[in-house]
């Protein structure tokens, strides 16, 4: 795990490669088989209760070579969800990296079984909203996306949506924690907040 703590948001990069190599004593880069999804996750899980404040928690998959359905279900979906409710034991948002071709469907299929969604950036450099969306939230995502953030107005500008339809793409974007929306109402895309480097709030609180 690499980090650092801008403002008052942490931003934390876990290499699953190496923690696979250290979960399991292996020297291969495979995510294969539910019990080692799941000593990954625990791995994780247990770095993140350290952090006393909200963090935006980037899964790299870089050095990934192989991963099967079951590895991604414990490592990427229950991960999702244990920090998904209002019962969740920290304010964290997540984000993953270098996601090849490999790696997309695995990632998909356990997001879509789930009910959820995840932001990902490919490995040829754009960013995608993966999983569980409809189709006015996936073009809000898309608008806020290339804004790196926006009031509620703006991305109903940029996508000629209402106001009401807005904010209720909005709040599923929200909900699936997708997006980061801060106590003054500004959206602001999980990509722009890792590219930033700092605070992503406009009084320093998020949602």
């Amino acid at each position: 795990m690499t980090g650092s703590r801008p403002g008052d948001v942490a931003a934390l990069s876990f290499d699953l490669s190496a923690l696979v190599r250290r979960s399991v004593a292996t020297l291969y880069s495979h995510l294969v088989t539910r019990p080692t999804g799941r000593a990954i996750r625990m791995g994780i899980q247990s770095q993140l209760q350290e952090l006393g404040g909200p963090a935006l928690s980037v899964l790299d998959f870089r050095q990934v070579v192989v991963l099967d359905y079951s590895c991604a279900d414990e490592t990427v979906a229950q991960l999702l969800c244990h920090y998904r409710g209002d019962d969740r034991p920290a304010n964290i948002f997540f984000l993953a990296s270098g996601v090849a071709e490999r790696h997309r469907d695995p990632i998909e299929q356990v997001l879509l079984r789930h009910g959820l969604a995840l932001v990902v950036q490919l490995e040829q450099g754009e960013t995608a909203l993966l999983g569980e969306a409809g189709e006015e939230p996936r073009a809000a995502w898309a608008a806020l996306e290339r804004a790196g953030r926006a009031a509620p107005e703006e991305i109903a500008a940029a996508t000629g949506a209402g106001a009401s339809e807005t904010s209720a793409a909005l709040d599923a974007l929200a909900t699936r924690r997708v997006i980061l929306r801060t106590s003054a109402g500004t959206c602001v895309a999980l990509s722009a907040l890792l590219r930033e480097g700092r605070r992503p709030g406009d009084s320093g609180k998020t949602d």
